[in-house]
């Protein structure tokens, strides 16, 4: 498919140089024009591809086993934080959405993809530094994690001066010392808890992304809802005022974008979520909600499936062409779920 994809590119661009001129001009000319975008075609093609999932207790282990760690309590899921990150700057093109030359400045699917797992990078390092290394509120946070957490949330569009990825790998580097530190049985200042509560707290952030991802992806029809911003809140007030039916609908040019930032956001949190049910087996099976958190990884993981057609199409909801935006949100929505009730077990004795 991707082949004949190029020749249908190739053959278009041929046409319209061989029209600019006749003769042996027209022809330098067609030629010269191929021969120019023919690379950038093909790596637009190479670069669009997206990272494999990867078996994170092997990678932890594998890691560990290299530096002589050994494997402590958080181990896999700091590891997994820095293995996501570093094949988000790595994969193949490398970190692409602060490009300013072509092929990847005219690319907008992988950019998009590459925000949703960065996003969830930012939010499981900002739940690192708040939470699950410190063992409550009024300890002193983790000094490396300090300095990490805030070099992930630099601008991602930022060409030079400095670039995002420079920003990203100090942000490692700190990221890769307090792992070391962790492994350290020396160390007793660097530690991370593995508790209910600190797991909920980052579970509400994921809930709160996933469920905005999948109001963006079922707005790709567009249709009216009852406003209920304030349901439930008798004395709740607004600042300003909404009308009671409103029209939600995501542009149509922002669609595929929208369709595979959910994409990069389930692949980050399918590797997010396998490393805490190793690092909170305990509490997970306290808990009774081994299974909750593996339902939640299944359905995060059918939205990884292959995208048989070359656009992503958005038709009604029972309209003759396909809406891979709302099967997206079928997806998401039933993670959601799974979500909140995983979150409820937590909360029990």
């Amino acid at each position: 498919m991707v082949l004949d994809s190029i020749k249908d590119v190739l053959f278009t661009l041929g046409e319209k140089f061989r029209i600019l001129g006749k003769g042996r001009l027209g022809k330098t000319i067609g030629i010269v024009g191929v021969v120019l975008v023919l690379p950038i075609v093909i790596l637009g093609f190479i670069w669009n591809a997206e990272p494999d999932l990867f078996d994170v207790d092997t990678v932890a282990k594998d890691y560990a086993k290299q530096e002589g760690n050994q494997v402590v309590t958080g181990y896999v899921t700091t590891y997994t934080l820095k293995h996501v990150t570093e094949t988000l700057l790595n994969k193949s093109g490398g970190f692409l959405s602060n490009d300013v030359m072509p092929p990847s400045v005219l690319m907008d699917n992988m950019p998009s993809w590459e925000f949703g797992v960065l996003v969830q990078v930012r939010d499981l390092s900002r739940a690192m530094r708040k939470s699950f290394s410190r063992s409550q509120s009024q300890s002193v946070e983790d000094k490396d994690l300090a300095i990490a957490e805030p070099q992930f949330s630099f601008d991602h569009r930022s060409f030079m001066l400095p670039s995002s990825e420079k920003e990203y790998k100090k942000g490692l580097k700190k990221l890769d010392k307090y792992l070391q530190r962790l492994a350290d049985p020396k160390d007793q200042n660097a530690q991370f808890y593995a508790r209910a509560d600190n797991l909920r707290d980052w579970l509400a952030d994921v809930e709160t992304r996933l469920g905005s991802l999948s109001q963006r992806l079922s707005a790709s029809v567009g249709k009216d809802r009852l406003n209920t911003d304030l349901e439930g809140e008798p004395g709740a007030k607004q600042s300003t005022y909404k009308k009671e039916l409103l029209e939600v609908k995501t542009p149509w040019l922002e669609i595929d974008n929208v369709f595979f930032e959910a994409r990069g956001t389930a692949w980050a949190l399918i590797h997010f979520l396998r490393a805490i049910e190793t690092d909170f087996a305990d509490i997970l099976e306290k808990k009774k909600a081994v299974i909750s958190l593996r339902q939640i990884i299944r359905e995060l993981e059918a939205t990884q499936e292959v995208i048989w057609s070359p656009v992503i199409l958005n038709g009604s909801g029972f309209g003759f062409l396909a809406n891979h935006s709302l099967v997206m949100a079928s997806y998401i929505s039933r993670a959601n779920a799974a979500l909140i009730q995983l979150r409820s077990l937590l909360q029990k004795g």
